[in-house]
């Protein structure tokens, strides 16, 4: 009894579904309350960035689109980070509230989640 040999995939479909994961895991780090770290979101999209120009053609424009919303999401989650490092003249009270997300950050981020792309079959 001979059984088939299991079928390797494609180099083109490990690429797309790790840039994928690497996207995915950007947008969990700066959506993600209990996983949020900003740094570590930024190595995924670096990473994710530096893996493109090899994933095949047809994949690139969704994974760049995903790019796209998660680096406009990390550049606002750093400029909050740096208003909030900010000393105020109202003192802790301020800096505590600046903490807090408002609903329209919510609703970004639950909007930037929904739009994280994933590869067919996954």
């Amino acid at each position: 009894m001979n059984e088939p040999e299991p079928q390797l995939p494609d180099v083109a479909d490990v690429l797309v579904s790790t840039t994928a994961s690497l996207v995915n895991l950007a947008g969990i780090r700066l959506t993600e309350k209990e996983h949020r770290n900003p740094a570590k979101a930024k190595e995924a999209i670096d990473a994710a960035r530096e893996l493109l120009p090899l994933c095949p053609e047809e994949a690139v424009g969704p994974i760049k689109d995903a790019l796209a919303q998660l680096q406009m999401l990390y550049v606002k989650e750093t400029q909050n980070r740096a208003r909030s490092a900010e000393p105020s003249a109202s003192g802790t009270q301020n800096r505590a509230r600046s903490a807090e997300p408002s609903s329209s950050d919510a609703d970004e981020r639950a909007k930037a989640r929904s739009k994280i792309w994933t590869p067919p079959g996954s």
